[in-house]
């Protein structure tokens, strides 16, 4: 079974590492990016299948990177799932309106995000 192709964008060292643990491994392929900026990069290099990304990080946030992907033709297609600690409705509305096709609220269970990459994953190809 081919692997899917995760790019987790998180500027926090410890929960990146946390959740690359967690899911890298028989279903999971992760990329690590520590900013929106690298993210974009790094989506060039590996054409992740889904981008998890943190709301708030230095250069660039998680939801301009998330406009820049949803506004592109080329990668429109690609589910996005925000993290965010922050809970209030604005900033769940304002991820929402990016494009972004799930958002979690940190802390959250990563075997709950695990689920929620599999579903997106695997409805997108039904799709396709």
């Amino acid at each position: 079974m081919e692997k899917i192709k995760v790019l987790l964008v998180e500027d926090e060292p410890t929960l990146a590492m946390i959740i690359k643990d967690t899911l890298d491994g028989n279903e999971f392929d992760i990329t690590l990016a520590a900013n929106g900026e690298e993210g974009l990069s790094r989506y060039a290099e590996i054409n992740p299948d889904i981008i998890v990304a943190d709301i708030m990080m230095p250069k660039m946030s998680g939801i301009e990177m998330c406009r820049k992907i949803k506004s592109n033709f080329e990668t429109s297609h690609i589910p996005v799932i925000l993290l965010t600690a922050q809970t209030a409705e604005e900033y769940t509305m304002q991820g929402l309106k990016m494009g972004a096709d799930d958002y979690v609220t940190k802390p959250f269970n990563v075997k709950h995000l695990f689920m929620r990459c599999n579903n997106l994953v695997n409805s997108r190809k039904l799709l396709q």
